[in-house]
């Protein structure tokens, strides 16, 4: 997940202006899980009045199901929890390794890069575990970790800030979400702290400008991004990653009804046929479905998948429907790489006839989505996913969707 290689200098905006104190002091109205009627939708693209909690990629309506799946010993759900139960994030002997700087330069990296993202993800999966089996420690282990990088963490830095702060700024939005939503012994001032250390280390970041770059990143970086608003219950922000959704999204998957050629970039400087080409990595002709990066590899183009789904559905569970829009083209992305990830021959006009096959666990929540909300089939879509349960975690941010999606369409 690297930019070209014009790729140009992160541009930090400056902190001071986009911060204000009442909003950094501000506790959060609906801390408490949602248990009423679902409120009115509002009009597309704007943010709710009200943000739901828990909602941040899993709502509790979700999360009530797997508890009852779970119970029960049914399967994909039994399976998919034992695997994180068993996973080294759920240790509740786990030890997190805050660091101030955090520096992660294109390819390498200090240490301190792959300990936030994995510390990112034990929260996410203890938020999980405390919620599936209703065990506090886990609960507290899971505030535990927050709060040492809360306390501790104070810039990111070098080529890959912005991806850096995207993949685990993701799982500190989703565990930060379900913890507050429940778990009262989470408040105060710590809770102040988590929400402080989101806005100074990771907002700048992920909220940048980055139109020229590989489309995972700004895919990734709005989905951390759409997940920080709602827990900081940050109207203006949602916004902001409802606008950048659906400005990339187009851009990103190809339908044949953009024209002969796919969306430029927005925002960037990408936009004559052979500068496409080049930005799609050689390819030339464009099929429904196709993604900017397919003839890079399979595994990015996953990641984009599950960012793209990720913040669709953290958008649902607030009342935002932005799957609508863009439902022919996801499945029709879906669709397409699922065929060749699960070994179909990649004809001479695909990639040289070479695709590299390494998509990993990317497709449960728009699977779940558009087969089990809006009654959409996706066969080769249904059948890699069924291939690759139970679904585990990329070390990134995407992690346990077998549990928490495997059809699991509950309303928001």
């Amino acid at each position: 997940m690297h930019p070209q290689s014009r790729t140009r200098g992160r541009r930090f905006r400056a902190l001071a202006a986009t911060l204000a104190p009442l909003l950094l002091l501000a506790t959060a109205a609906c801390g408490g899980a949602d248990t009423g009627d679902r409120a009115q939708a509002p009009p597309a693209g704007t943010a709710p009045e009200r943000f739901r909690h828990p909602g941040v990629l899993v709502g509790g309506a979700q999360l009530d199901a797997v508890r009852r799946h779970v119970a029960a010993g049914e399967e994909p759900w039994a399976s998919a929890y034992r695997a994180m139960a068993a996973s080294a994030y759920a240790d509740l002997g786990y030890v997190p390794h805050p660091a101030a700087t955090v520096a992660c330069a294109s390819h390498a990296g200090t240490d301190a890069c792959v300990a936030e993202r994995e510390d990112a993800l034990a929260a996410y999966t203890h938020a999980l575990m405390w919620s599936v089996s209703g065990k506090r420690a886990h609960a507290a282990k899971a505030v535990e970790i927050m709060d040492a990088w809360a306390r501790t963490v104070k810039e990111h830095t070098r080529d890959d800030a912005d991806l850096q702060t995207a993949w685990s700024g993701s799982s500190w939005a989703r565990a930060a979400d379900i913890v507050h939503a429940g778990y009262p012994a989470w408040d105060g001032a710590a809770v102040q702290r988590f929400k402080w250390m989101l806005r100074k280390a990771y907002l700048p970041a992920v909220t940048s400008d980055v139109p020229d770059h590989n489309g995972n990143w700004e895919l990734a970086m709005t989905d951390a991004a759409i997940g920080m608003a709602v827990f900081l219950e940050d109207r203006r922000l949602f916004e902001q990653s409802v606008r950048r959704y659906r400005a990339r999204v187009p851009a990103y998957f190809y339908l044949a009804s953009d024209g002969a050629l796919p969306k430029p970039p927005p925002g960037g400087t990408i936009d004559t046929p052979d500068e496409l080409a080049t930005y799609w990595f050689g390819q030339r002709t464009y099929r429904d479905g196709l993604g900017q990066e397919t003839c890079r590899n399979f595994m990015h183009i996953g990641y984009s998948l599950a960012a793209t789904a990720h913040i669709a559905e953290t958008a649902w569970h607030q009342g935002v429907d932005l799957y609508r829009d863009q439902a022919e083209r996801i499945a029709a992305a879906l669709e397409f790489h699922a065929r060749y990830q699960l070994g179909a021959t990649a004809p001479r006009w695909l990639c040289g006839g070479k695709v590299e096959r390494t998509m990993g666990p990317d497709v449960e929540v728009a699977l779940n989505h558009l087969e089990g909300r809006m009654g959409m089939r996706l066969p080769q879509t249904a059948k890699l996913a069924a291939r690759q349960r139970p679904g585990g975690t990329d070390d990134l941010f995407v992690a346990w969707e077998t549990l928490t999606h495997a059809r699991n369409p509950t309303p928001a």
